[in-house]
């Protein structure tokens, strides 16, 4: 995970779905990468390929599950069976059902729509970061960035939603989040990222200090 004490925004390359991409992003300097686990996902990878790939992931970096409205129980079973050290949920769980996994799991992330009326009791979840995305996540669309920001911890709050190199450093100017989210604004197809479009997102990202606090 990301150096607080160097201040630099963290970063997670969502959608990983093979093993060339997920080292090509962490030779880049990504924080996290993440692995969809949703079925209706058209990045949807298996168990047994995220397990193999997470055992040779370097210290310090964040593997994350990407579940939606599975259980509590079936999320803390596929990460000891992976090897995962954080778990993202995209679905309609509840507060309890985060503040299960909180336990069993090192980090834990819940991903929230922009219009959410939960955003305003956040912290009852009992998670570690929030997600903030667009109602159609996947889709590489970004959400309306007018909103009010007020009740929302830019500390704990990953910003995510149709980013992409072009509109990254106005996100964060906007927003300060601690962190970005990004899958469809670096591939250069479904299931691939592409190179350069990786490379620049992470520096661009990187050039701006993480609010912490």
């Amino acid at each position: 995970m990301t150096d607080i004490a160097t201040g630099e925004t963290f970063v997670k390359i969502c959608g990983v779905t093979n093993q060339e991409d997920a080292f090509l992003a962490i030779d880049f300097g990504c924080d996290a990468i993440g692995f969809n686990f949703v079925s209706t996902s058209k990045r949807r990878v298996e168990t047994e390929f995220v397990k193999n790939l997470v055992k040779k992931l370097p210290n310090g970096i964040m593997s994350v599950g990407i579940f939606s409205d599975v259980t509590p129980e079936e999320i803390t079973r596929i990460v000891e069976i992976t090897g995962l050290n954080a778990a993202q949920m995209h679905g309609n769980e509840s507060h309890e059902d985060c503040q299960l996994v909180a336990k069993s799991v090192p980090f834990t992330i819940k991903a929230l729509p922009f219009d959410s009326s939960d955003l305003s009791n956040f912290d009852d979840y009992g998670v570690d970061f929030l997600l903030l995305d667009s109602n159609t996540p996947g889709e590489g669309k970004r959400f309306d960035w007018n909103i009010s920001t007020e009740s929302i911890k830019s500390e704990k709050l990953i910003l995510a939603g149709g980013l992409n190199v072009e509109n990254l450093s106005a996100g964060i100017e906007k927003f300060s989040p601690f962190g970005v989210d990004v899958a469809t604004g670096v591939e250069s197809e479904p299931r691939r990222k592409d190179p350069e479009l990786l490379k620049i997102f992470i520096e661009t990202a990187k050039s701006f200090k993480a609010k912490t606090d």
